[in-house]
């Protein structure tokens, strides 16, 4: 039967058994009655139930305090938001926030060297798009550059650049096209590699710096540049012969750096030994107008007898300095053969016993033995005198 129907007495469950025509119902008998109804039904009585439920409430709640516990590990930083704002950034180690929803945190490796390529992808080869690049020359080059980063703000990593790996990408990019547009190709290829990734370092952090991205460039390495295929073997041959080049103008230089000691130690020795006789002449023309004087002196006192003894040491000199030649010209042949000093130096001949032109002591000593020898000496110095 439904309510206020004929026949059921115009009750209703907010009546309270009221006849009609009596007052509001009582707002303290409703909640008695749901308590009633809740009580049945959980199949306790009295106040049991609410006890249960509080219980049930308690629990939940510690189980939900609990899971605001969080580990930072070491090198990583934990960032905290609260209703995503930010709200402060935790070192390594233990900490809680307010769970979920309330509170989130974020963990960010600081520590962690990321790499990004440009120009090329590892196991997959060049990246034509990225890779190409026009020089300050006008001519095409090939460019592969490796970039090595770390994190240096968790806070401006997750919150300043909405994509900051795509971000860097970009910029890196743009910073390398930038560098290489400055450049010859030659420059590039070849003695400018470290010039231009040092450029496309600095350029790069700068710009993150602005964006203020969180992001520390460690290392830009460029891996390769080459020219395009259609031009390799002709940009291979003017590397061959710049290489050539180098290689003489290394070995010019190092046949310099051994000849010029040579040369420069052998003409301090020549110095050495010119300063040497001249030293050795001064000094024996010291010493011979020394013995001069002395003999003038000598001189001037006695002449004859400093003449007479001047001839002998003169003859003494110039005689122990050429060999003695003796000639039988009693018992040999008349024919003598001049210059006698000849003599010794001819090959030997076999002559008889009485052809008189003999050399060498042994040759004397076997004339003195057979007769007497004239003694050319009186008659030199009887012409001296």
């Amino acid at each position: 039967m439904s309510w206020n129907e004929p026949g059921g007495g115009k009750k209703d469950p907010w009546s309270g058994g009221q006849e009609p025509g009596g007052g509001p119902p009582d707002l303290d008998e409703i909640i008695r009655s749901m308590q009633e109804k809740l009580g049945r039904f959980l199949g306790g009585a009295g106040g049991a139930p609410a006890a249960i439920i509080w219980l049930i409430v308690a629990v939940v709640f510690v189980l939900w305090l609990l899971t605001g516990f969080y580990i930072v590990n070491e090198g990583n930083r934990g960032v905290v938001t609260r209703f995503g704002r930010y709200t402060e950034t935790t070192m390594p180690g233990l900490h809680w926030h307010i769970p979920y929803p309330v509170e989130s945190v974020d963990i960010v490796d600081v520590e962690h060297q990321r790499f990004l390529e440009i120009g090329y992808r590892t196991g997959v080869g060049s990246v034509p798009q990225e890779a190409l690049m026009l020089t300050g020359d006008e001519n095409i080059v090939d460019v592969r550059l490796a970039v090595q980063y770390t994190i240096s703000s968790a806070r401006d990593f997750l919150f300043n650049i909405k994509e900051p790996e795509k971000s860097l990408r970009e910029v890196t990019e743009s910073a390398l096209r930038e560098v290489v547009g400055r450049h010859t190709m030659d420059f590039v290829l070849t003695e400018g590699r470290a010039e231009v990734a040092a450029e496309v370092k600095k350029l790069v952090q700068n710009i993150m710096n602005t964006y203020g991205s969180g992001i520390a460039i460690t290392t830009v390495n460029l891996v390769d540049a080459q020219p395009p295929e259609e031009v390799q073997d002709a940009f291979e041959d003017a590397i061959k012969a710049r290489e050539d080049k180098q290689r003489f103008i290394n070995e010019a230089q190092a046949y310099a750096n051994e000849v010029i000691p040579k040369a420069r130690g052998q003409a301090a020795r020549i110095l050495e030994e010119a300063q040497g006789y001249k030293q050795k002449m001064i000094a024996k023309a010291q010493g011979d107008a020394s013995r001069f004087e002395q003999i003038l002196t000598e001189y001037e006192q006695a002449p004859e007898v400093t003449r007479t003894r001047l001839y002998l040491d003169a003859l003494e000199a110039v005689l122990s300095k050429t060999d003695t030649i003796m000639v039988d010209v009693q018992g040999g042949n008349n024919l003598l053969y001049l210059p006698l000093d000849r003599i010794r130096g001819a090959r030997p001949v076999a002559l008889p016993p009485q052809m008189g032109a003999v050399s060498g002591p042994e040759a004397a000593q076997q004339m003195l033995q057979r007769r007497p020898v004239r003694r050319s000496i009186r008659g030199r110095e009887g012409r001296g005198r």
